[in-house]
């Protein structure tokens, strides 16, 4: 089953059970890839689906700063609970261990030496994590490898 199908699944699934986080959140992320393959006049494999969901995610946690900042606690769960869901779609994320290996391979094959080659660091891993990582959390590392 395709991640489309099975987020077109999850969503009357949701409907059913008149789960509404899960129903918007679901509905948000179709509506996003339907945006990207109309814009770009394409069809999404799962591989672009999951940029997508991520690029959602990434908005969310982005967003639940500024809750915080609110104290709005209700909006803070709901926030929260979409994150959880749409991580579901997502490949099984790495960890800080991992992200390290990566990068290190990363520094060693562009020769960077300073915090003034992080971009050309990034640009060589962030291929390889699509989906899998948050890209601020490389960034840190990059960050403490190289500074």
């Amino acid at each position: 089953m395709s991640l489309k199908d099975r987020l077109l699944e999850d969503m009357k699934v949701a409907m059913k059970n008149k789960d509404t986080i899960r129903k918007n959140s679901v509905q948000m992320v179709r509506a996003a890839i339907l945006q990207v393959e109309k814009d770009n006049k394409i069809t999404l494999d799962d591989d672009g689906i999951i940029e997508v969901v991520a690029k959602e995610v990434k908005k969310r946690r982005d967003s639940l700063t500024e809750f915080e900042k609110t104290g709005r606690q209700d909006l803070i769960d709901d926030i929260k609970r979409e994150i959880d869901i749409l991580i579901q779609y997502l490949p099984e994320q790495l960890s800080e261990e991992e992200l390290e290996v990566i990068v290190k391979k990363a520094i060693d094959n562009t020769g960077a030496a300073s915090p003034r080659d992080i971009g050309k660091v990034m640009q060589s891993v962030l291929p390889q994590i699509t989906g899998r990582a948050d890209g601020k959390m490389v960034n840190q590392i990059i960050k403490k490898i190289l500074g």
